[in-house]
């Protein structure tokens, strides 16, 4: 296999996760190859970082209102981008056993929006905040949190197992983290800790939405399909000649009627055993779960 093929073969079967990690670290690398150029020649480089990062001013963000998504996709250094980075893939492999990759790109831009919707409305409404210059949002942490949070809101009794902590239940990792930001609040970086705050809040609020019922994020996977299909190359499609044949539609229509029974009392099921195994996950943890039980809900969740 050719080194073209390898890397067409591993973009194709890579998880939602590893492609959002992936581009975070191309842009990552681009940004501070343009910064070490521009610091040899002696040019300007804070124009591209104000062009792409969240302001704290509304009338700033309405001349950029791409930067509501694109700070995410900036970085300040490297902790700055690993710590986000290994809480994106710790959270995102558990989250895609239960939920779909669409719905964890639901999770995590949304929750990037809600992270800058937060820090612009902290750093106007705040006294602490009054004397405050221009202040620039960036990172990923607020859709990180979205999807920490967001499924460890799901299973909060499922055990996990951490280097020199042994076994841990899933919710306190994410309750941890989230204390870390409240209490780090004074320490510096405040608004950045806020908005990791919104993107947590989204996560945990739009679980709760989805476990009524009701699908928070349904309008925003419509745009998104709606914006992937502007990219998509339009097929030829063969004229095909219609024929129509007479039969008897009776039998037909009642085969039909028969599939589509057949089809809603399969989806049933499905559902009912999925029910069952995420209450025994949330009795007993995960591990109770034997080979088939995991084998079921990982399959199941790949199909959503």
């Amino acid at each position: 296999m050719k080194g073209s093929d390898k890397f067409k073969y591993k973009l194709q079967t890579a998880t939602v996760v590893e492609k959002l990690i992936a581009i975070n670290v191309l842009v990552f690398v681009l940004f501070y190859l343009f910064r070490t150029l521009t610091f040899l020649f002696q040019l300007p480089s804070d124009f591209l970082l104000e062009w792409f990062s969240f302001p704290k001013e509304l009338g700033e963000f309405i001349f950029k209102p791409w930067s509501i998504i694109t700070y995410s996709f900036l970085h300040g250094g490297i902790w700055h981008i690993l710590s986000n980075m290994l809480i994106l893939y710790f959270s995102g492999i558990y989250f895609l056993n239960y939920f779909s990759p669409k719905r964890l790109l639901n999770y995590f831009f949304l929750g990037v929006i809600m992270g800058a919707l937060v820090y612009m409305l902290s750093y106007n409404l705040f006294p602490a905040f009054e004397a405050t210059g221009r202040s620039y949002l960036i990172g990923a942490s607020a859709g990180v949190m979205a999807v920490l949070v967001g499924i460890a809101s799901y299973i909060p009794n499922m055990r996990v197992r951490l280097l020199l902590i042994g076994s841990i239940k899933f919710w306190y990792i994410a309750a941890f983290i989230v204390a870390l930001d409240v209490i780090q609040i004074p320490m510096g970086n405040a608004g950045g800790h806020l908005a990791h705050l919104g993107g947590a809040a989204l996560g945990y609020t739009y679980t709760k939405q989805l476990q009524k019922g009701n699908d928070i994020g349904a309008w925003f996977e419509k745009i998104m399909d709606s914006f992937a299909a502007m990219f998509q190359p339009t097929e030829r499609k063969a004229k095909m000649k219609t024929v129509y044949r007479k039969t008897s539609n009776k039998k037909s229509a009642a085969a039909q009627r028969k599939s589509s029974f057949s089809k809603k009392l399969d989806k049933d099921e499905k559902q009912k055993q999925i029910d069952a195994i995420l209450d025994k996950i949330s009795k007993s943890g995960y591990d109770s779960l034997s080979k088939s039980e995991k084998d079921f809900l990982f399959k199941a969740g790949k199909e959503d």
